[in-house]
C-alpha cells in the first residue's frame, strides 16, 4: 500500500524558516511530478509548488522567492523550504504525488497533511 508520510511542520514567528519532507512508500515504479498544497482554516486547498520528474518547478506568486521546492527521486522524497514565513502562510500544507503504482497507471496520492502557523 502507497503512503504518503509529511513531516517538519510547526509554530514559527514571522520571518522564521521551516523545512517540510514528505517520503512515498510502498511499491512505486515511477513518480512523476510532485507538489505541495496547502489548505487555511475556511478556504479551499491551493496549490503551492510542483516539481516535475525532470527538475521543473512552479510556484504560486504568493510565495515565489521565499519557497523552494526539491526532490530526491532515489529517496521517493520531496521537499519545501520555507523562508521568510509571514502569518498568511499559516495552514495545514499537504505533499501531492503522482505515482505509477502498476504499469501504465498514474495516480495521485496526498499525504495526511502537516500543520504550520506562523504567528509570534
Amino acid at each position: 500500500q502507497v503512503q504518503l508520510v509529511e513531516s517538519g511542520g510547526g509554530l514559527v514567528q514571522p520571518g522564521g524558516s521551516l523545512r517540510l519532507s514528505c517520503a512515498a512508500s510502498g511499491s512505486i515504479f515511477r513518480i512523476d511530478d510532485m507538489g505541495w498544497f496547502r489548505q487555511a482554516p475556511g478556504e479551499e486547498r491551493e496549490l503551492v509548488a510542483t516539481i516535475s520528474f525532470g527538475g521543473t518547478t512552479t510556484y504560486a506568486d504568493s510565495v515565489k522567492a521565499r519557497f523552494t521546492v526539491s526532490r530526491d527521486n532515489g529517496k521517493k522524497m520531496v521537499y519545501l523550504q520555507m523562508n521568510s514565513l509571514k502569518p498568511e502562510d499559516t495552514a495545514v500544507y499537504y505533499c501531492n504525488m503522482h505515482l505509477e503504482v502498476q504499469l501504465g497507471t498514474i495516480r495521485s496520492y496526498w499525504g495526511q497533511g502537516t500543520q504550520v502557523t506562523v504567528s509570534s
